[in-house]
């Protein structure tokens, strides 16, 4: 089991210092701006709280976070209730079906992870931010990176894989793996 909550923590603190302006800035996550990631964050939150939790994801339609004044507060809401919700052992155990594909509840888990460090990154990137997030919630995402995303179940999820050298920091040789140029 892998505690979320660092990358939980590290996510909120890359949105607190994003302003308006920079809602509309491109993102090494090319087809995003930095509201497309909030918005697919926010959606990756909500429906992997409910899967961790053994619910019923909201469906596609719903209305996003993003869209109300005071989304800031309501994407960290959901930010951290989905650190929350996989900090219960049960929540990794079984496997769900989420888009239509089957995969273990521990892969959600860091598919989860996954999404808040690299797009975390994306985020700090863009709105010229730091990015430090602990030596082992970074460790465990790579690991978990270098294994799935060569073999994701779904095609084209993540760009081609980056060249960097053998010696790069961890968190270029993790975000190199998902098509970033670090």
């Amino acid at each position: 089991m892998i505690d979320l909550t660092p990358a939980c923590d590290t996510m909120l603190d890359v949105l607190s210092g994003i302003n308006a302006d920079q809602l509309v800035l491109p993102t090494p996550c090319t087809e995003f701006t930095v509201l497309d990631v909030i918005d697919h964050l926010d959606g990756v939150a909500v429906g992997s709280a409910a899967l961790a939790r053994g619910l019923e994801p909201p469906e596609a339609g719903d209305p996003r976070s993003t869209d109300a004044p005071d989304w800031r507060d309501s994407v960290a809401k959901h930010v951290w209730a989905v650190g929350e919700a996989w900090r219960d052992p049960a929540a990794w155990r079984g496997s769900t079906v989420a888009a239509g594909v089957e995969l273990t509840n521990e892969q959600w888990a860091k598919i989860t992870l996954t999404e808040l460090v690299v797009h975390g990154w994306d985020l700090a990137k863009a709105t010229g931010q730091p990015f430090d997030l602990a030596e082992p919630t970074l460790r465990a995402c790579y690991e978990h990176v270098a294994e799935f995303v060569p073999n994701a179940p779904v095609a084209g999820l993540w760009g081609p894989p980056v060249q960097v050298p053998g010696d790069a920091p961890l968190l270029d040789r993790l975000v190199a793996i998902t098509g970033r140029n670090p």
